[in-house]
């Protein structure tokens, strides 16, 4: 697993503890729908604005979105 599925899965995670759906969020971080659904699936890199954006919308610190990437990157 890369960095990029890593956080895939913990911006996926923390979206649909939420219920939130791609658009709302897309929406919220003045992003693409699509690049979320990217984003969701490793297949592209997310940059530090887009982590401030989308951790904002999601209402987590972006501290702790990198934190779970890490965990999630040192189980694997």
């Amino acid at each position: 697993m890369d960095i990029e599925q890593a956080f895939g899965i913990v911006i996926k995670k923390y979206r649909l503890e939420r219920s939130i759906s791609q658009e709302k969020l897309a929406f919220g971080a003045d992003l693409d729908r699509t690049f979320i659904s990217l984003l969701e699936r490793g297949k592209r890199k997310p940059t530090i604005n887009t982590l401030f954006s989308i951790s904002k919308v999601l209402e987590v610190k972006p501290y702790r979105i990198v934190k779970d990437v890490e965990n999630l990157l040192k189980q694997k």
